[in-house]
């Protein structure tokens, strides 16, 4: 157990971290994926060329700043023997599914800063796209209620 640092304290800050990393991870796979190896998007799709591959630029750097954060914040609790594992695998989870929903609903729909893919059904792919959201954001939830057990009976 963490030296100096409550339980609480150690679960909100593990997860806090793992939270930001897993942003950042799914931010980079859709980056690396979506962006640049397939080239279906740009993070923004209107303006110029110039314009699109600036705000992918924008998104990478965002991105990076996420993971540097998080793994600095769980290389802090680990040195200090205080990070909770399960409220960490939990954290992660959420990120990736909170930014997948996030990028599905608010960037491809409300704000229509890009698609997807710009095809004719668009249709299946935005289900594809926060499906697999919903399904990684729902194994953060079921992890997160496994860790507060966890914490809970300890």
């Amino acid at each position: 157990m963490a030296t100096g640092i409550s339980s609480v304290l150690m679960t909100r800050r593990s997860l806090t971290a793992t939270v930001l990393i897993g942003i950042g991870f799914m931010a980079a796979i859709d980056e690396i994926i979506f962006h640049q190896l397939l080239a279906w998007h740009h993070f923004v799709d209107r303006g110029t060329g110039v314009f699109a591959l600036l705000s992918d630029g924008v998104l990478h750097s965002a991105e990076l700043i996420l993971l540097i954060l998080g793994f600095f914040m769980l290389a802090e609790l680990r040195e200090h023997k205080a990070f909770a594992k399960p409220y960490g695998q939990a954290g992660f989870f959420l990120g990736m599914g909170g930014f997948q929903l996030f990028d599905g609903i608010i960037d491809h729909k409300v704000l229509r800063l890009h698609q997807v893919r710009y095809v004719d059904n668009l249709l299946v792919y935005d289900v594809m796209w926060n499906l697999a959201g919903g399904i990684l954001l729902l194994i953060g939830i079921l992890l997160l209620r496994n860790a507060r057990r966890i914490y809970v009976s300890s």
